[in-house]
């Protein structure tokens, strides 16, 4: 697909809607307070309401037959498991700890730095949710597999989450607010897709399949990306005082999550590639590893450490940096497309002799 100038200079836009929330934050400290009021169990309605622009583009190119065809197909969701939950809590605990007690000793109070090695954990074991969709649409992963793929990381988040950062912080047991959870996989998976199923239902029989594939989804694609900046100047407005205030412990914090964040993502998608798995589900498998579920670590944090805590200035930071750092990655998956190029044409071939071979074996039922 052809970029158009918009998409060419995507990162001068991303540059300039964090200098303006951050400058609205700072200049106009009534904006973030304004938008507070507009949440419900931690979740911002407004920048819920972008996410749903956001996430609409893919929901609405769900073929509901290929969620059962995604099943059949277990690698991509076994990647994206164990990177979860196998390897992403213990890496950031460990990353986490060499920077903030170790190399950042001397520049981070030992009583802050076990604070924001807390917030880094809280992040750490929380797996993304809704954003996950746009940097899968963003890379032209499967929309189906990646429902697929998030819907079972949310199912096994509420098991593990609580279990995981107790263990990992050494606490008798943590509050998790399973509302944030709940109204998160409602808003973000369940409306959403409803939405997008029901539209793509109507658009295919008024329209046609031609001007659905043609017309309708190039249309959208603007969509997803100005929701992306518009959500970008919500979430660094309300930030804009914190990162003005604690420049440099923003920028100490943001060093081991940044690389836990990549590592994290190589591991996946590599783990993706050793295992031949097709670029659509490889991408979005590496992608749901890296990104978090940033709304309730940060309610986590708030409820154990309190508001103005480095536990949640470290969710907060993660906040920041998510974005800017997963469009990166983002663009990586996007180059890197070629090298899946094999595995791609094998599953195409794949899924023709699978169609193939299914009216011989009814016609064989059938004598």
């Amino acid at each position: 697909m052809k970029l158009s100038a918009f998409e060419r200079y995507l990162t001068l836009w991303v540059a300039l809607c964090i200098v303006l929330g951050i400058g609205i934050g700072w200049l106009f400290p009534g904006v973030p307070e304004l938008l507070k009021r507009a949440e419900v169990a931690q979740i911002s309605i407004p920048v819920a309401i972008l996410i749903w622009l956001m996430i609409y583009p893919m929901m609405v190119q769900i073929d509901f037959s290929s969620i059962v065809r995604a099943g059949k197909r277990p690698k991509g969701l076994g990647v994206t498991l164990v990177a979860n939950w196998g390897v992403k809590p213990f890496t950031m605990a460990g990353i986490s700890a060499l920077f903030l007690f170790v190399l950042f000793r001397g520049l981070i109070p030992a009583e802050l730095a076990r604070e924001y090695y807390a917030g880094a954990i809280l992040l750490g074991a929380a797996p993304c949710t809704a954003m996950v969709f746009v940097w899968s649409y963003l890379s032209k992963g499967d929309p189906a597999y990646t429902l697929v793929q998030v819907a079972v990381n949310d199912l096994v988040l509420i098991v593990l989450y609580a279990p995981i950062v107790t263990l990992l912080l050494g606490l008798s047991a943590i509050y998790v607010p399973y509302n944030t959870v709940i109204l998160s996989i409602v808003l973000f998976i369940v409306v959403p897709l409803v939405l997008g199923y029901l539209s793509r239902r109507w658009l295919l029989a008024r329209k046609g399949g031609d001007w659905f594939q043609g017309v309708f989804l190039r249309r959208l694609r603007p969509v997803t990306i100005g929701g992306l900046l518009l959500t970008l100047v919500i979430l660094f407005t309300y930030q804009g005082a914190k990162i003005i205030d604690n420049p440099l412990h923003i920028l100490l914090i943001a060093i081991p999550l940044s690389i836990q964040t990549f590592l994290i993502f190589t591991l996946a998608y590599g783990a993706a590639w050793l295992l031949r798995i097709r670029h659509a589900v490889a991408a979005p498998a590496g992608q749901i590893a890296a990104s978090n579920f940033f709304e309730l670590a940060v309610a986590v944090a708030i409820s154990l450490f309190g508001l103005e805590s480095g536990a949640a200035l470290a969710t907060v930071v993660g906040v920041l940096i998510e974005v800017p750092i997963m469009l990166t990655l983002v663009s990586i998956a996007n180059r890197t497309r070629p090298w899946f190029a094999r595995f791609d044409r094998e599953a195409q071939e794949g899924g023709r002799r699978e169609v193939e071979v299914r009216p011989l074996q009814r016609g064989r039922g059938g004598k």
